[in-house]
């Protein structure tokens, strides 16, 4: 279990913040990517499920602010209502069914998920798929994202590109996309606040502090982020994010299986 501030070692104490300021700057540019990011690098000296009981707190505001800011909460909820069923539903298998993020199988199927995400990051390949489809694909989409966020703590895979596959405008598609990762933030903090999963890694006092800690670093990133974006290409930023989100979940997948 996460151990006090007191009694981290100044040098993890370090790299956790500034893995808090990294995951919110990638939001901050791109519109999504702190617990992808968060997770990703947290859990190289976090468990994945304690390293996702940190991030509730400022996944979750940050996600709120996303969707309701956008132009039609109430048209983008009916439209994909059905999907976040499904993603709460995959939480819940994944999370308490399939052994969720303290399972040995947490940190490779975050690796490869990563690996996957950047990976078709960096492909050229378009992604449109025809409306007709919507109907059927959108609930087995939410059920996979939930399976994968259950068992990893992200939901990047596979409801990003299949939302960007709609063909939906940027702003809309950056709503649905925060609905979506809010959807799946609260389906995840039930899963870590239940008694079986890692002893209710959520309910821990030291690990709602640290949460509650790092909304400070995770603002301070996506304000930077922000400005960035106003900066620089968002082409080349996003060249070098999926880039290290590969290399990071290559990493991960092979230290799963050592």
């Amino acid at each position: 279990m996460l151990a006090s501030a007191a009694a981290l070692p100044m040098g993890v104490l370090t790299a956790g913040f500034a893995v808090l300021v990294l995951a919110g700057m990638v939001k901050g540019l791109i519109g999504m990517g702190l617990p992808t990011v968060g997770i990703g690098l947290l859990s190289l000296f976090l468990t994945p499920a304690e390293a996702a009981a940190v991030l509730i707190l400022p996944a979750t505001v940050t996600n709120l602010w996303q969707y309701f800011t956008g132009p039609n909460v109430a048209g983008t909820a009916r439209r994909f209502g059905v999907m976040m069923g499904a993603v709460v539903l995959g939480t819940l298998i994944g999370g308490l069914l399939l052994g969720g993020l303290t399972s040995p199988a947490a940190v490779p199927m975050l690796g490869a998920t990563l690996l996957l995400y950047g990976a078709l990051g960096l492909s050229a390949i378009p992604l449109r798929l025809p409306a007709r489809l919507e109907p059927w694909l959108s609930p087995l989409m939410g059920l996979l994202t939930g399976l994968v966020t259950g068992t990893t703590g992200v939901a990047v895979m596979p409801s990003a590109p299949y939302l960007q596959a709609l063909g939906l405008n940027r702003d809309d598609l950056v709503q649905a996309l925060g609905l979506t990762f809010t959807v799946s933030t609260f389906a995840l903090a039930a899963v870590l606040a239940s008694p079986g999963e890692g002893g209710a890694v959520l309910t821990d006092p030291k690990v709602a502090l640290a949460s509650v800690a790092a909304l400070a670093p995770a603002f301070l990133g996506m304000e930077l982020g922000r400005r960035i974006r106003l900066a620089v290409s968002p082409l080349v930023f996003r060249r070098v994010f999926f880039a290290g989100l590969a290399l990071l979940g290559a990493y991960m997948l092979a230290r799963g299986f050592r």
